[in-house]
């Protein structure tokens, strides 16, 4: 099975991410190739863990499962970017004004936690975003054209309270991904 750890947002970020997003699709998506990503499966990866033998899962889950030593925060949505920064896009996201420390110090407690199963931390840097689209195809000169629609978008503003996280199972399918919550690991009260 597949796992990973996300932060749900709120229904105001869901609507306010998808509204950008079917902006950007209407302003690029003629010039690129893109799945863009349906509002349900829109999240804040925290951890993502890969591929579990389903034998060590439920082991894997009881060492998520206590409660995190972070106070429930406020996440807000900033600006929109795309990765890699410059060459060709593979992905457009939405970043954070606010709440990143936050998961970061999440991401850091779930490598803790995933360690001594062999799940070894990342070697780049914690990155919170939320996906709004991964590019199967970017013409020449397609990074430009996005980079000066993210441009044109302000950052929306709109916050969430974030008060635990979620681990998922991802179900692969040629319909695209299906996220199943398996547990929520709560943040100190």
């Amino acid at each position: 099975m597949r796992l990973f750890v996300a932060v749900e947002l709120g229904g105001d970020c869901i609507h306010v991410a998808t509204e950008i997003a079917a902006r950007l699709r209407r302003d690029v998506d003629p010039k690129i190739r893109a799945t863009w990503v349906a509002p349900a499966n829109m999240h804040l990866t925290v951890r993502f863990i890969g591929h579990v033998d389903e034998a060590r899962a439920p082991a894997i889950l009881e060492a998520l499962a206590p409660p995190l030593d972070i106070v429930p925060f406020d996440v807000e949505l900033g600006g929109c970017g795309m990765f890699p920064p410059s060459g060709p896009p593979r992905v457009i996201w939405i970043g954070l004004a606010q709440g990143l420390p936050s998961l970061a110090a999440m991401h850091h407690e779930f490598d803790r936690r995933l360690l001594p199963f062999g799940f070894e931390p990342e070697n780049r840097p914690f990155s919170a975003h939320l996906t709004l689209a991964r590019i199967k195809d970017a013409p020449k000169g397609a990074g430009a054209v996005l980079r000066e629609a993210l441009r044109k978008i302000p950052p929306p503003g709109v916050r969430s309270h974030i008060t635990s996280a979620t681990v998922f199972q991802s179900h692969l399918s040629p319909k695209g991904p299906r996220y199943e919550a398996l547990q929520h690991v709560p943040c100190r009260s």
